[in-house]
Parts: structure tokens; sequence; C-alpha cells
């Protein structure tokens, strides 16, 4: 049995029908008939395993999959790969496969923490590359690990002049401001008070950092002046 067949038969033994109801009602891009229904704590489990079996190797070069929790799968084998290099070369054979926001955002590599300026050069080739979950998956890197301590100021910029008619590329640049605000509210206000993104994103920006604990009223009430 090759590792492919293999890996068939352990997700289908974790099939789960009713998840897989729910799941394609959050997902309309993806086709029914490709979701086996398996809960992610579930692949997280099957991926820690499997990745100790040479046949994970194998498993990563077989692209594209045919199922969403396959690709999952994948997208949990690359995060436990402890070499940086080898960790974006996979990141980026992967990336154009991707064909839902649900893969693109469980990706993250535990490595990548670890050379954050040299993941920084590759976001940015990310964020142009054209294809909706590569820049969707860039602009998640930018709000996963440049928020905090290795916040720069022009990596505002470099979201902000995103323009797209993807809505899941707008909802990602919404949901990056509106965590951006909670964390770096003076660095990111102006963006909002001159109107630098685009109506639909200004408005979802400011409306999930309204929605956010980590705001607080004051900052909400002034926020809710700025819609358009």
């Amino acid at each position: 049995m090759s590792s492919k067949e293999e890996i068939l038969r352990r997700l289908f033994e974790l099939q789960d029908l009713k998840y897989k109801e729910f799941a394609c009602k959050l997902m309309p891009t993806v086709n029914p008939e490709n979701v086996i229904g398996v809960r992610t704590p579930d692949l997280r489990k099957l991926a820690r395993e499997f990745s100790k079996t040479p046949e994970a190797s194998e498993f990563l070069k077989i692209l594209p999959h045919a199922y969403y929790e396959e690709n999952n799968l994948h997208g949990f084998l690359i995060e436990t790969i402890r070499d940086y290099d080898t960790a974006v070369a996979a990141v980026d054979e992967f990336l154009p496969y991707i064909d839902n926001w649900a893969t693109c955002d469980l990706i993250s590599p535990k490595i990548f923490k670890k050379r954050l300026p040299e993941l920084y050069e590759k976001i940015k080739v990310w964020l142009v590359s054209g294809r909706t979950y590569t820049v969707r998956f860039g602009i998640g890197m930018l709000m996963r690990f440049y928020l905090d301590d290795d916040f720069q100021p022009e990596m505002l910029e470099l979201v902000a002049v995103i323009r797209s008619d993807e809505y899941y590329i707008n909802m990602m640049i919404a949901w990056y401001f509106a965590t951006a605000l909670a964390k770096q509210y003076e660095a990111v206000l102006p963006y909002i008070q001159e109107q630098r993104l685009e109506k639909w994103t200004h408005n979802k920006a400011i409306q999930k950092a309204i929605e956010s604990y980590r705001i607080g009223d004051e900052a909400k009430a002034y926020l809710r002046t700025l819609k358009t």
C-alpha cells in the first residue's frame, strides 16, 4: 500500500459526517465531494504520528491532493519541518494548490519564528504574487509574527497598498488592520483616519476592531465615527 493510500485509509477511519456538513458550510469554495470530514485535533494527531515516518516526505511531494483533509495534513506536516529553508521551500511548493481560507490559515511552521528577518523578505514576495491564498498567507504571517516586538510601521504600508476583488484577500486585510489596531494603535490609526483602505475593507476592519476585547471603549467610540 502506498503512503497516499495508507493516509486516505486513516483519514476515512476518522470520518465524522456531521462535522463534514458543518465544515462544508464554512468553505463555499470547496466541493463537498472533496471533504472527508475529519476534525482538526484528529488531523494534527495523525500529522504528528506520520511526521516521524519516511513516507511523510514522500507525501509532501504528491501534489495536487484530492481531498481537503489531505491538504490540511500537508500543511500540518510542513509545520513539523525543523529546517527553515526546507520549510519555506515546502510552503512555496504548496501555496499554489491551496483553494480555501481554512487550509491557508492553519499553516504556521514553528521554525519561522526563529528566522523573522529572512521570513519578512519572503513575505514581501508572497504579497505581490497575485495568487489569492498566497497573498492571504503572507498577510497572515505578518499578522502572526510582526505585530508585537518585531513590528515595523512600513509593514502596514505593504498591506494597505494591496488591491483585490477577492473576498478572501480583503477579509484578511481587514482582519490584519483590526488586529494591528489592537496591538499598535497609534501607528495604525492614520491609515483608518485617512481612509487608506478600500471602503468595504476599511469598514470591515473597523467592525472587527470594535468587536475586539483588546481595544478600549474610548477607542471603539472614536473608530465608530470613522466608518464611511
